[in-house]
């Protein structure tokens, strides 16, 4: 399963925001581009597509510029975050059962991250396989995924719990000493440049008989999460799920067809025809998701037309350009001047 196959709830943009605006940050700007008005975050039965939450991410990073950004968000999260999903977490008989259900409805939570788990000696290991996103969206979305699984564990597991190891596989920020003032979780600092993104504490805990243990608490939560999965399963076209992946890829690195293949779980010559069924193509959706890449950029005056070319990968101005004419018809110098003129 893959984070593009279904909606989302909007509680984790409203704490996205909420935390943007204790930075000073406005609330108009965060949810730039995302197809969200502020008044929309109060409607509690809101559900979203992937790709309007990884704007607001977009948006944050953007506008903070803080390493660690992602492990402070992430430790906002706590099992009341997630509703349903979290109430039967605490509600579980013991850890590994606890660890069970959560794994079992992972796209209820707000993960970008594959959470897989495992047993190896004397610890049990749960894994954050990165999304194939934009490096800056990538590090954000591992961060917080870790640190929000802890904080969870934590809660769930109560005062005894404690991690044996914590790794990132991404190089230890610059100004990390934030990390000791900002960080509360068990088991101290992050382990920097590891071969995977980690969390593993000491598998007898799996055993350990939860305070807050309800059978029929988690026998309702777990009724409740199947029929909610079920309802927040995407009934997506394949165009609308190769756009989404597109739109979130890395910009200067633009996935083809067998990449797109392969994060969707279906062949190429599947994808090709469920696309020609549709009437449009890979090619065709790489150039629209690619003119709007562009045209975002080019509105953003403070960006030289050359730093947009670099910043999509173009080799020179020249070759972004030749693009830009074929995707729009005409100059993006033209295409700057119309946006500026209020030009549609």
């Amino acid at each position: 399963m893959s984070f593009w196959d279904f909606k989302r709830s909007s509680a984790s943009v409203r704490l996205l925001v909420e935390f943007g605006q204790e930075q000073g940050l406005d609330i108009a700007k965060l949810l730039a581009r995302s197809r969200l008005k502020e008044a929309d975050l109060a409607d509690p039965a809101l559900e979203l597509d992937a790709s309007q939450e990884l704007c607001v991410v977009g948006n944050l990073i953007r506008a903070c510029r803080q390493p660690g950004l992602g492990l402070e968000v992430g430790m906002r999260y706590n099992f009341a975050s997630y509703g349903l999903w979290g109430l039967g977490l605490v509600s579980s008989a013991t850890a590994g059962d606890a660890l069970a259900l959560a794994l079992r409805f992972i796209p209820l939570t707000f993960a970008f991250c594959r959470i897989s788990g495992g047993l190896e000696d004397d610890l049990c290991t749960v894994t954050f396989e990165a999304p194939d996103v934009e490096p800056a969206l990538q590090r954000f979305l591992v961060e917080r995924d870790v640190a929000a699984a802890s904080r969870l564990m934590r809660e769930t597991l109560g005062p005894t719990f404690t991690l044996s190891r914590f790794t990132l596989q991404h190089t230890i920020p610059l100004g990390a000493s934030w990390l000791d003032a900002h960080l509360n979780m068990r088991g101290g600092r992050p382990e920097f440049g590891a071969h995977s993104n980690s969390l593993s504490f000491d598998r007898k805990l799996l055993d350990l008989r939860l305070p807050q243990a309800n059978p029929v608490t988690v026998a309702m939560c777990e009724r409740a999460c199947e029929e909610l999965i079920e309802r927040r399963r995407a009934r997506l076209g394949t165009s609308e799920c190769v756009r989404q992946y597109l739109d979130a890829a890395p910009l200067n690195m633009a996935p083809d067809l067998p990449q797109a293949a392969r994060m969707l779980g279906l062949s190429e010559r599947t994808l090709k025809r469920r696309l020609q069924d549709e009437g449009t193509s890979f090619r065709v959706l790489l150039a629209e998701v690619r003119g709007h890449q562009a045209n975002a950029l080019v509105a953003d005056a403070s960006l030289s037309l050359t730093d947009i070319a670099e910043r999509m990968g173009f080799s020179d101005l020249s070759s972004f350009s030749q693009a830009y004419k074929r995707w729009f018809g005409v100059a993006p110098s033209a295409g700057r001047s119309g946006v500026q003129d209020g030009a549609p």
